[in-house]
């Protein structure tokens, strides 16, 4: 059976039998989606590469000693992982907003659902994006981390609950807030944007 097309949690299941081809695959199948939300939220490069190296490795921890749940999504655990460290990192530093939005380079937005739209369309998703995600930094913490996690980590509501803890209609309420909130700093800032959000 082609390898690759095998389920996370058969991947998983080879791994622990000693296939390590099987997580090197399931690396490369989640590496950009967490890389990706990881550097948007600590915008620097090289800690975003420790984090994303820790991430994986609390995981691969957790599957050898018996403590994930084929029940749970294995992207979904990942990110929860991964947005715990990253709340630590906060914690640790706090340096949520001493950083410039051009630390970064644009293909960052590079999601799975830029492939499913035209070349055009996705370049204004992406400069939408990069004009967002400078407002992003003024919301609440609580509708920046649904913000973050819907749009830049690329997750169901169900799964931003599960993360940060709190029911789907709170998540939702959240991102209610945050969409008024947005517009409402867009429009003070006459900024013009191509393209509805849709969430």
């Amino acid at each position: 059976m082609n390898t690759i097309s095998r389920s996370d949690c058969e991947l998983l299941s080879d791994y622990i039998a000693g296939n390590n081809s099987a997580l090197e695959i399931l690396y490369k199948r989640y590496e950009r989606k967490v890389y990706t939300y990881i550097l948007l939220m600590v915008r620097k490069p090289h800690l975003a590469e420790d984090l994303l190296q820790e991430t994986f490795i609390k995981a691969i921890k957790s599957v050898k000693e018996g403590k994930y749940s084929e029940t749970n999504r294995f992207g979904s655990w990942l990110m929860r992982i991964a947005h715990n460290l990253v709340i630590d990192q906060f914690r640790q530093n706090k340096q949520y907003r001493e950083v410039s939005n051009n630390d970064f380079p644009m293909d960052i937005f590079s999601t799975p659902r830029f492939s499913e739209t035209t070349v055009e369309q996705r370049m204004v998703y992406e400069r939408v994006l990069f004009e967002v995600r400078a407002l992003i930094d003024f919301l609440p913490d609580d509708q920046r981390e649904v913000v973050m996690l819907r749009f830049y980590g690329d997750l169901s509501f169900k799964e931003i609950a599960d993360i940060t803890n709190v029911s789907i209609n709170t998540a939702l309420g959240r991102m209610r807030y945050a969409l008024i909130n947005l517009r409402k700093m867009i429009k003070e800032k006459n900024l013009t944007l191509e393209f509805e959000m849709a969430w």
